[in-house]
Formats: structure tokens, C-alpha cells, sequence
């Protein structure tokens, strides 16, 4: 009996054939250039180019979005999801951007929010890498660096760097950041307003948090998720048979031995 076309989408999204993964493994790539692509153009000032290339990122962004929702057994649910909410703000953006004005400009940050979408893709990874699953806490803690120092970054280029637009300002803005964060303090690049000092107590104090985060995560042993059916404990070592908690027995997929 042949597919409907909705069978067919939720196969592409949500099965295990190889066709299935290689499509998913294709929207990994596709939301990691966008979200290098807009680091990238972060510093530099409109044009046609990213114009187009922006409609053209923002086209794909929406039908993702539509063939997700279409399959979503829970509509409502992944309407208020986070990556959801910075998607449909970052298509917005992108549609807005040729008309921003200087004024406005600092509203093209929030296409940095397309690096939350990072987020989606650990489910992806999740379900297909065992690599994954079993250094899921550094990769997330990793992820959660790099997001907040780019957004971060972004932001501070926008408020405080932008009466020199460029390269040479969004690299400031980038340094300011991850001075701040580590605490370095150089003290050759500070924020002296009011505004830019809260900003610099915010990057630090969420900035060493995520630091520590991501050392406990390389230096503890690793782990994987994997619910125990009998009582719930979802975190287990990688050649677990029982579970430490209760002593029912798992089965924690594994490469096995040659």
C-alpha cells in the first residue's frame, strides 16, 4: 500500500531508514550554515547579497517549520517550543531586514537566535549517534558556551560597537566578551555607561557559570540517558546491565565488541 505524503514527511523526520538519517544529518547542515552565515554577516552592513541569501535562508526556515508542524502529534506543544518562538522571530527578521533603518539595525541581532535551533538538533543527534549519547553532557554544555558567547557577542556589537560598523568592531565586541566572561578583566576594551557595565556583571555571571558547566562535564565520568523503566533514573554508565537505583535490568544500546 503506498504512502501518503504526510507518511512519507513523518518517515523523513521521526524513522530509522537511511534515507531518514541522511535527510536528517541534511537539515544539521543546513541549520549550521545559517547559523555560521549569520555570525558571519553579523558585522557587516546590508546588502543585496545577504538580502537574497537571507530570503532564500528564511524560504527554507519556513518550509522545515510547515512540514514539523504538519507532523507534530502535539500542534500546540511545539508552537510554544523555544527553537519554535526564535525561528518565527528570525523569518521576520530576515523578511524585515532590507527595510530596518539605522535605528532599527540592532534588530538584526535576533537572527542570532537561529543559533537556539541548535537545541533541536540534540534530539536528532540523540536518536542516531551513539558517540553522542554517550558525551551528551560536554556536547551540550559546549553548545550552551558557544551560544551564549556568540549571542552575547552579537549583542554587545549591536549596542555598543555599532557606531563602527565592520570586522574590526564585531572582533572587539567578540574579545570584550570572552574577556568578560573568563574574567580576564585586560581593561583595554570596557563598557562605561551604566547600561554597559549591567551588561558586563550579566556576561560574567551567566559566563563563569557555563564555564564550570562545561569543566565538570569533560572531567566527570561519562554517562548516558537512558530512562530505567522501573524507576525513572535516566542517567546511567556506559556498560551499565542494572541500574544503580533499583537493580532492574537495562538495555543500553551499545556498539558492542568485535
Amino acid at each position: 500500500m503506498a504512502r501518503t505524503l504526510r507518511e512519507t514527511v513523518n518517515e523523513l523526520y521521526n524513522g530509522h531508514e537511511k534515507r531518514s538519517v541522511r535527510f536528517r544529518y541534511a537539515l544539521i547542515l543546513f541549520d549550521s550554515f545559517t547559523i555560521l552565515f549569520f555570525i558571519a554577516a553579523t558585522p557587516f552592513r546590508s546588502s543585496d547579497f545577504y538580502h537574497v541569501a537571507g530570503y532564500a535562508i528564511a524560504v527554507l526556515i519556513i518550509l522545515d517549520f510547515a512540514a514539523r508542524f504538519w507532523i507534530a502529534p502535539d500542534r500546540r506543544e511545539m508552537l510554544l517550543k523555544v527553537y519554535t518562538l526564535a525561528d518565527i522571530i528570525v523569518v521576520i527578521v530576515l523578511f524585515l531586514d532590507p527595510f530596518l533603518s539605522h535605528n532599527y539595525a540592532f534588530l538584526r541581532v535576533l537572527r542570532g537566535l537561529r543559533l537556539i535551533h541548535s537545541y533541536q538538533l540534540l534530539g536528532d543527534l540523540r536518536r542516531d549517534s551513539l558517540f553522542f549519547r554517550k558525551h551528551e553532557d560536554a556536547v551540550i554544555a559546549a553548545i550552551n558556551l558557544f551560544v551564549f558567547i556568540f549571542l552575547t557577542a552579537s549583542a554587545a556589537y549591536a549596542m555598543f560597537f555599532d557606531d563602527r560598523p565592520g570586522v574590526e568592531a564585531y572582533v572587539d565586541a567578540l574579545y570584550f566578551t570572552v574577556a568578560t566572561l573568563t574574567t580576564t578583566g585586560f581593561g583595554d576594551i570596557t563598557l562605561s555607561s551604566t547600561g554597559g557595565k549591567l551588561f558586563s556583571v550579566f556576561v560574567m555571571v551567566v559566563g563563569v557559570s557555563l564555564f564550570v558547566q562545561l569543566a565538570r562535564a569533560l572531567f566527570t565520568p561519562s554517562k548516558v540517558r537512558y530512562t530505567c523503566p522501573v524507576c525513572g533514573l535516566n542517567r546511567h554508565d556506559i556498560d551499565a546491565v542494572h541500574c544503580k537505583h533499583c537493580g532492574a535490568t537495562l538495555h543500553i544500546e551499545t556498539p558492542g565488541v568485535d
